[in-house]
């Protein structure tokens, strides 16, 4: 089968990670059981079939660096997986900016923020049509409404498909939707779930408080973080759709939705030390048999960047599967299963299931 041609725009922790497990993979072989992984083989395409061929990037660190190195360049600072990255052959390219960098980011030290190049930006559309990629990654900061419009333009008129992984919505959104089905274009997204992630586990701790009969009160996730994504959420005018998505994700695995004034996702805080480190801190209050209060607290802590690794690969994947098959518009199968914000929200078991589904050609999407 032939490799599965990617497009990187935004070369942070996220795509970092990415091309180090994918490393890691492919170092680890085929007689050893893989770790951390939904799927090994997923339609018959396996993570070295991935592919990396362009990327684009706005910081002056990365910007014309070579991918091997620029995905270790400072504002980088996530968990090192593997250090001795392959010749990809690949440049950074400058991307168009937009509103990609919060303002208040200027503020902070160089080594914690980004820098923009002073350089003009390549033309989106030819270096995706030179390259031959078939799939992009969007890892564009939260926030990043007008830039994530241009890239999805750029597939658009590239017949290029989207993996959105952050919480702008495109793939959720009805209009962008249509543009893609009526162009047979596959599309995921929006605002990609980790593995096992604050809102995976959120999800799951109240769809067992509900479904055990216990009176759902009170809720709230508090995260903190020391990466760019963090810093950038400092900005609470460029949280809207953040929010949105993490709560709806919530609220949609219940079966009777809470007063949103009881639902508190976020905000966020940046603790710089943390570096990639998430913290995330859930509390749920409830009445149980006879009204008797119950309470739960926990606190967990993951790599925040390489959270989302595994599951980006079964989405590229499946997306290459509806490319080949000839499928167009949103994927609502894999895109329920991975993102907080799909087009369609289906609790994460049936989710599953119909990803299995898709995957063997049972059902188209």
């Amino acid at each position: 089968m032939s490799n599965i041609r990617l497009a990187i725009v935004g070369v942070g922790n996220c795509a970092s990670s990415l091309l180090q497990g994918l490393e890691y993979y492919r170092h680890l072989g085929e007689q050893t059981r893989p770790v951390g992984l939904m799927h090994y083989d997923l339609g018959g395409y396996r993570p070295n079939d991935l592919e990396v061929v362009c990327a684009f990037d706005i910081d002056s660190r990365k910007v014309g660096r070579p991918l091997e190195e620029a995905c270790f360049a400072p504002p980088n600072n996530t968990a090192t997986i593997w250090s001795d990255l392959p010749h990809y052959g690949v440049t950074v390219q400058m991307g168009e900016l937009h509103d990609g960098v919060a303002p208040h980011m200027r503020d902070y030290p160089p080594e914690r923020t980004f820098v923009p190049a002073s350089l003009p930006p390549v033309n989106i559309e030819e270096e995706l049509r030179k390259s031959g990629a078939e799939i992009m990654l969007c890892y564009l900061p939260v926030g990043s409404q007008k830039a994530v419009e241009r890239y999805a333009r750029a597939c658009l008129e590239t017949g290029v498909s989207l993996l959105n992984c952050m919480p702008v919505f495109i793939v959720s959104s009805p209009k962008w939707a249509a543009e893609f089905t009526a162009r047979r274009i596959p599309v995921v997204g929006d605002d990609v779930k980790s593995q096992l992630g604050s809102t995976i586990l959120h999800r799951a701790i109240m769809k067992l408080f509900a479904e055990r009969g216990i009176k759902l009160k009170h809720t709230y996730q508090l995260n903190t973080g020391g990466n760019t994504d963090f810093l950038n959420m400092l900005d609470r005018s460029r949280l809207g759709s953040k929010r949105q998505s993490k709560t709806e994700a919530v609220q949609s695995v219940l079966p009777e939705r809470m007063p949103d004034v009881n639902v508190h996702i976020g905000p966020s805080d940046y603790v710089p030390w943390q570096k990639d480190n998430k913290v995330c801190f859930l509390r749920i209050e409830g009445e149980g048999f006879a009204g008797i209060p119950i309470e739960l607290e926990l606190r967990m802590s993951v790599e925040d960047s390489p959270n989302s690794g595994g599951v980006v690969i079964d989405a590229i994947r499946c997306l290459k599967l509806a490319r080949d098959r000839k499928i167009g518009g949103p994927l609502i199968s894999i895109a329920a299963y991975t993102m907080k914000h799909p087009p369609e929200q289906i609790p994460d078991n049936i989710a599953r299931e119909r990803v299995e589904k898709f995957i063997s050609g049972e059902i188209e999407r």
